[in-house]
């Protein structure tokens, strides 16, 4: 497993826990507005397993729960990772594009899911746009379907970045994600991380804006972060 960086206390990123937070290396996407592109192609200056778990054993009692995050987690085979981080107690909230369905049923088949949050690049259509790659939007789409009828706790979330959302595009999400249990718009946040350059957040009634187009079909949508 390339175990790319660790946070070692969250109250954010894990509703409801005390959590820390796993950066797994690698992704399949490359989307242009990336605060963690350092680490899409692996991190040679990562944390050994053993390391991790050893902080892990230590922190039972402390922590409720482990986030795994990337990069895209589920590019690799996660199973017997997550299994060692269940065994030990913890909860497990897994960050995903949604680009791989078949992983995500198999590891939540498994009981090894507690949490999902699938990251929303856009509308449909310019999926590819924001993902920075070609992609298959049906297995996009086959994986929030599937959030929303498994029974496991979830959200959807966006990152909503100028020049590359329109307005238009979030009345297409949420009428994609009608129904939604949770749904969030986050913005942007420029940083020397990120790989394109001419990207710029949304002012606060901007986002407020994005948020009232999104609500006639997701009546529980909020802005988070403000």
């Amino acid at each position: 497993m390339r175990i790319a960086g660790l946070q070692k206390t969250t109250l954010l990123d894990y509703p409801g826990k005390v959590a820390c937070t796993v950066f797994l290396a690698g992704c399949n996407f490359r989307c242009p507005f990336c605060q963690n592109a350092e680490i899409l192609d692996g991190c040679p200056d990562g944390i050994a397993e053993e390391e991790l778990f050893s902080f892990l054993g230590r922190r039972r009692g402390i922590l409720d729960g482990v986030c795994v995050t990337g990069g895209e987690p589920l590019c690799g085979e996660i199973a017997p990772f997550l299994q060692k981080i269940k065994a030990l107690g913890y909860a497990v909230k897994l960050d995903t594009n949604g680009a791989f369905p078949e992983r995500l049923k198999a590891l939540a088949a498994k009981g090894l899911l507690d949490f999902i949050a699938m990251d929303i690049k856009s509308s449909p259509a310019r999926y590819p746009a924001l993902a920075g790659v070609k992609c298959d939007t049906a297995k996009i789409k086959e994986s929030a379907a599937f959030l929303m009828e498994s029974g496991i706790p979830y959200e959807f979330r966006t990152t909503c970045v100028k020049p590359l959302h329109r307005p238009e595009d979030f009345v297409y999400i949420g009428q994609w994600l009608a129904g939604a249990k949770a749904y969030f718009l986050q913005n942007f946040r420029q940083s020397d991380a990120v790989p394109a350059k001419g990207l710029s957040p949304f002012s606060h009634h901007e986002m407020q804006a994005l948020l009232q187009l999104v609500l006639p079909y997701i009546s529980n949508a909020q802005i988070r972060g403000e």
